[in-house]
């Protein structure tokens, strides 16, 4: 009960999450289609030497699965030329014992908050503007229905095209923007209202992937729970029943003995 209780708040925190970024999301598809040729730190593409990777895990286990794909799709990311950034115990442990090299280590809560997203959204800004890494991938696992999550690795930097936060299509792809039939006047100019929004367009991005997330960990804890209260009940009918039967052939025998004794005195 406790567990489908966290599953539903999860759920419901994931699918609200989405509609804060709704205005966001309507001001970048009318800036990007006014900016012109812009430019800006952030959407710098360079040879991937050095990767980042943000790894969202769970800080506890019995979820199944989860965070054994996760850990799985995590190793195969070149050792020697990878960063990583964790949030989640799971993640950090895994890390320490291949001894991968690990830039820092965030938590968040059951209910993530905003805050939690932005301090590992400017994180990982600062190692690609310092270029320490040349790519900042994001891993976590994505919340498609209650008896499917899915690793799924996304770019976050640098910026490539602007995506919708939070919406899909299909169940995997993500809805690029599209120009909405209100327009926006930017002051003092479409590029540099472009440039201040992309920050928080990141940290919006990782706040709904947080919530995707900390859903997939609940629904993925929900299920597992559930299976083995199944094979338990299911074990214990087993159990009886063997019981019965070895309790039955014990009285049966009892009594031939008994029989037996019975008839040997008589004679």
């Amino acid at each position: 009960m406790v567990a489908a209780s966290k599953m539903r708040k999860a759920q419901q925190s994931a699918l609200a999450g989405r509609p804060y970024s709704g205005l966001l999301n309507k001001i970048l598809s009318q800036v990007t289609a006014y900016a012109g040729d812009f430019t800006h730190p952030l959407l710098e593409v360079r040879p991937v030497r050095t990767r980042g990777v943000i790894l969202i895990s769970s800080d506890k286990g019995l979820a199944g699965a989860l965070n054994g794909n996760l850990i799985r799709e995590a190793a195969k990311f070149d050792k020697s030329s990878t960063t990583y950034i964790t949030a989640g115990r799971k993640g950090s442990q895994f890390i320490a014992r291949t001894q991968r090299k690990l830039a820092a280590e965030f938590t968040y809560k059951d209910a993530p908050l905003f805050s939690e997203a932005r301090a590992i959204s400017k994180f990982a800004q600062e190692l690609f503007l310092k270029g320490e890494v040349d790519q900042v991938d994001i891993l976590f696992t994505n919340f498609i229905s209650t008896l499917n999550q899915r690793p799924e690795i996304r770019t976050l930097l640098p910026v490539g095209e602007i995506k919708a936060v939070g919406h899909q299509v299909e169940g995997d792809k993500v809805e690029a923007l599209t120009t909405g039939a209100t327009e926006f006047l930017f002051e003092p100019n479409p590029s540099e209202v472009f440039g201040a929004l992309l920050p928080h367009y990141l940290n919006f991005q990782v706040y709904q992937i947080l919530l995707e997330a900390k859903a997939s960990e609940h629904s993925a804890r929900m299920v597992a729970m559930k299976n083995a209260t199944d094979n338990a009940k299911q074990l214990i009918k087993d159990l009886t029943l063997e019981y019965n039967k070895l309790r039955q052939t014990n009285i049966t025998r009892e009594l031939l003995e008994i029989t037996s004794a019975t008839m040997a005195m008589g004679q």
